[in-house]
Parts: C-alpha cells; sequence; structure tokens
C-alpha cells in the first residue's frame, strides 16, 4: 500500500483527562471492541479494486521500532497492549487481535491481555492452510479458501476493517517464523490492509530477553475464541490475489536455458538449502552429508546420497531454470527469538553482497554471484521453497521489509516437482508426455533413484486450459452478489483451485 516512514508511528491523539479515557474506553466496548459484531451490518459493493505486487508492498523503516504495520517490535505491541485506547495506531478504531501461531516457552506463553479491547488467541500453523486444486493438481498446504478464511474471522471475532492483527510466533522457532508468515499472506492475500496487519519480530521470551517487556507481560492462557465474528472477506473490497503466483506463471517467467537473466525483471529467489537447489551437486552447512571442509559451500563427500535432499517423495530434486538460491536461514538471527536481521542487512543480501560467514546469493554454476549481480532495480521478485514455508520468511524480507514487489508461488517445489514426466510407485507416469504443465522442461534436476520412491500424486488433469482455478475461485468469492455481500459466512464449502493475479 504505502510506504513506512518515520511518520508510521502516529497515534491516536492522547486523552488528556481520567474521565475521558473512561469515556472512549467504554465508547469503544459498546461498538463491539470485544464482541466481533460487524458494525456496519452488510455491504454493497460495487467493484473490487485490483491491487499489483508494487502496490501491496511495504518498506519498513531502519529502526523497526518506528513501524506500525509491517514488521512491529515487542516495545510497539507492548505499549499498544498496556494503554490500546490511546496507543492504537492512526486509523485504527477497533480491538487489538494477537494470533499466536503455537503457545510461547513456559512462563511466556501469551502476551497478556485485557479481553476487553486486546485479545490473544492460539491460532496454530496448521489453520492457514489447506489442500486445494489449481485444476491440474491438488496440493497441499496452499492459502486458504474464502469459506475457510471466514471461518477464522468469525471464530477469533475479527472485523479486519477496524481491528489491528498482529501475527505472532509464540515460540520461537524458524517453523513458527514461517506459520506467522502463513497467518500473514492469508490475511493479506484475502484483502486485509496493511495498515491493519502486523507481523511480531521475535518470539514471546525473546521479547523477555531482549527488554522488551516484563515477566507480568504474560499470562498461561490464551483468550477464548468468542466465534462471533460478523465481518466476511467480501466486506473488504480490494482483490489482492496478485500475491499468488502460479505454475502458469512461473513458466511464462522463466528462461530457456538455466541462467541468472538480469535484465528480464523477474528476481526469482529459492529459499531453500542448496543442497535441495543443486539436487546434491553442491552443499552447506546443515545439508545432511555436509562435509567438513572449512567452507560456506562445499562439494559432496564420496558416497554422499543426493536422494537425502528429496521431500514428500518428491519425483526429482532441483530447481527452475534462472533461480538463485539463498536459504532463508541467513534472514534470521537465532539469538534473539529468530527475528529478522537489520534491513540493511537483508538489502546487502538481495543486492548480492556476502555476509561474514560467506553467505550469498548462488547461481546454477553453484558460485556467489556478487554485489550488484543479484535483484535489479525495478525486478517483480518471485519467492518459493518446497511449500512456500520457508519463502514466508524470504517473501516478508522482500515485500514487508524491503518494500519490493513481491509474489509467492504458493504450490512450490512440492508442485513443480510432481509436474514431470516420471513414474510414480505405480509405475504410472505422473504427467502425460504431451501435457502443456510440464515443469521438467524448464527445471535442472535430478529424478528419484528409483520410480519406487515416489509417491502418487493426485492429478485432476493433465490438459487444464490453465492453472487458475484457485485464483478463479478466490475472485468469484469476493465478487459482490447482485443483491448485497452478506457478512456471515462461516466457511467450509468447497475445494477451489489456483493461478495468477496480476
Amino acid at each position: 500500500m504505502t510506504e513506512l516512514r518515520d511518520n508510521g508511528r502516529a497515534v491516536s491523539p492522547r486523552l488528556r483527562r481520567s474521565a475521558a479515557s473512561i469515556i472512549l474506553l467504554l465508547t469503544t466496548l459498546a461498538a463491539g471492541c470485544g464482541s466481533g459484531t460487524n458494525p456496519g451490518g452488510t455491504t454493497t459493493t460495487s467493484a473490487l479494486a485490483v491491487s499489483t505486487p508494487a502496490s501491496m508492498t511495504v518498506e519498513s523503516d531502519a529502526d523497526y521500532n518506528n513501524n506500525a504495520y509491517g514488521l512491529i517490535t515487542g516495545a510497539t505491541l507492548k505499549r499498544w497492549k498496556d494503554d490500546w485506547v490511546n496507543q492504537r495506531p492512526a486509523g485504527i478504531t477497533g480491538k487489538l487481535v494477537i494470533l499466536q501461531v503455537s503457545g510461547g516457552e513456559a512462563g511466556y506463553e501469551y502476551f497478556k491481555p485485557n479481553n476487553l479491547s486486546v485479545f490473544t488467541f492460539l491460532a496454530a500453523g496448521a489453520e492457514w492452510v489447506m489442500t486445494r486444486s489449481n485444476g491440474v493438481i491438488n496440493t497441499w498446504s496452499m492459502v486458504l479458501d474464502g469459506p475457510s478464511i471466514d471461518a477464522q474471522l468469525k471464530k477469533y471475532g475479527i472485523d479486519p476493517r477496524v481491528d489491528m492483527i498482529v501475527c505472532a510466533q509464540g515460540s520461537a522457532s524458524t517453523g513458527n517464523v514461517m506459520n506467522e508468515g502463513r497467518c500473514w499472506f492469508a490475511l493479506r492475500y484475502w484483502g486485509v490492509d496493511a495498515h491493519h496487519l502486523a507481523v511480531l519480530n521475535g518470539g514471546n521470551k525473546w521479547q523477555f530477553d531482549g527488554g522488551a517487556m516484563v515477566a507480568g507481560d504474560f499470562q498461561a492462557t490464551a483468550s477464548s475464541p468468542p466465534n462471533n465474528g460478523l465481518v466476511s472477506v467480501k466486506d473488504l473490497p480490494v482483490d489482492n490475489t496478485a500475491l499468488q503466483a502460479t505454475v502458469q506463471d512461473m513458466l511464462s517467467i522463466l528462461p530457456s536455458t538455466d541462467i541468472n537473466v538480469k535484465t528480464d525483471g523477474i528476481f526469482l529467489w529459492d529459499a531453500r538449502s542448496i543442497g535441495q537447489y543443486s539436487a546434491g551437486d553442491m552443499l552447506e552447512s546443515g545439508d545432511s552429508g555436509f562435509p567438513a571442509c572449512g567452507t560456506t559451500y562445499c562439494t559432496p563427500a564420496v558416497g554422499y546420497n543426493y536422494m537425502s535432499s528429496f521431500q514428500n517423495s518428491g519425483s526429482r530434486q532441483g530447481h527452475p531454470f534462472g533461480a538463485l538460491d539463498l536459504n532463508f536461514n541467513n534472514l534470521l538471527d537465532a539469538t534473539q527469538g529468530y527475528s529478522f536481521k537489520p534491513k540493511v542487512t537483508l538489502a546487502s543480501y538481495l543486492n548480492g553482497e556476502v555476509d561474514a560467514t560467506g553467505h550469498g546469493m548462488v547461481d546454477s554454476t553453484y558460485n556467489l554471484v556478487g554485489a550488484g549481480n543479484a535483484y535489479q532495480p525495478g525486478d517483480m521478485i518471485y519467492v518459493y521453497c518446497e511449500t512456500t514455508f520457508r519463502a514466508m520468511i524470504t517473501g516478508m524480507a522482500s515485500a514487508v521489509i524491503l518494500g519490493k514487489p513481491t509474489r509467492f508461488y504458493d504450490g512450490a517445489m512440492i508442485e513443480w516437482n510432481s509436474l514431470s514426466f516420471l513414474q510414480d510407485s505405480t509405475g504410472n507416469y505422473i504427467l502425460p508426455q504431451d501435457s502443456p504443465w510440464r515443469t521438467d522442461v524448464k527445471s535442472y534436476f535430478k529424478p528419484a533413484s528409483s520410480y519406487t520412491l515416489v509417491a502418487q500424486r493426485q492429478i485432476i488433469n493433465p490438459y487444464a486450459p490453465n492453472t487458475e482455478a484457485i485464483i478463479q475461485a478466490d475472485k468469484a468469492y469476493k465478487q459482490p452478489s447482485s443483491a448485497s455481500t452478506s457478512s456471515g459466512s462461516s466457511g467450509g464449502g468447497a475445494l477451489p483451485p489456483n493461478p495468477c493475479g496480476g
């Protein structure tokens, strides 16, 4: 939407007298601050504003403490939750809803709410993904469909038009940074305005250890979900589906050979380890079979089994043509609650610079590309990993911190590597040779050492006219009906399919 600068800290004018504070608090509660009601009842929408990836970016301040949306710090969250009515950001008139994707460490389980204007819910990571079909194949861990995201709004009593929503890790781990990213992605994709959505930098205990919070800021239990929300994503008159890229999009943007093209306006970022990116041709610290060779990247030891890089019983391993690799782990500081490293550090990675440990962007020759040879000004960034969980970290870095237009290939390598003219464990080919959706023709890869190791995939139609089923279904869900748009969808419903948006 807009860049977040120093004025991102703007908040509602402070009330000067305690009587006025009480009146304002009562007014907030009467308006449904804790009830999840829809102040507007039903809405009539004439058209959806269609966003572009560029219009959806947020650029963080160099000091994360100055952000009032996007990536926020524990100090900001403490200021909000301690005095929400007076401290809430400009334009926010509802409640503060903290969605932890896990409980925190012992003694730091949940940020303490008042359960009147501030709520802390356990919204587990699994709640933000589902299996969906893009028209060609069923893929799991995709963005929620319309009924399912509405079920989340209902469950937690959220009105995203007036509330501030914060996705938080709980216990600090790379997995929980991914999960809070999935929370952010689902809400942003379905139209929640950037100014109403934040991701907390660092896990719960780090907020205490780092000095942003004190022991009294935590409690052992979460708020009970009220299950009384009345607002639907249909009430958000914006189409943000361009955040998601499809197989069709990916095939259309890739070069014909496996080279780093700097002039095509595309930057393709593989968030996995170089062992997976290279199908075992090169390894890095943390890869299975990494030899003790004293350098950051190494060729495998003699006898290394490249199959150790395979996940989910895939038919092959490797990468799409033209992709660069930088492991997502490099963007986080494990010593500080798995928080994002400083903005300047993230920018240097994107530029192709190498850090003190020797990590940086690597191309298909398995060499570091060097400063100036990675992201080019104006590039559209496409991020992916195996299931676009690790890529939530790289994507948040590019789209929420660095302010670069970014699209998430949600099907990711679990889908990409499946769409092959290769056999599965039944002895049948996953896709026929003449399917237009074969991705092996635009990939560097090694096949599984035996087809008996390849899990069967659920192919819907190898000759589908497009791979846009999910996007088309989601666009249709958001479209206003001939009358007025209902504000009370409670979730469930049929499984939609997956496409491009912009």
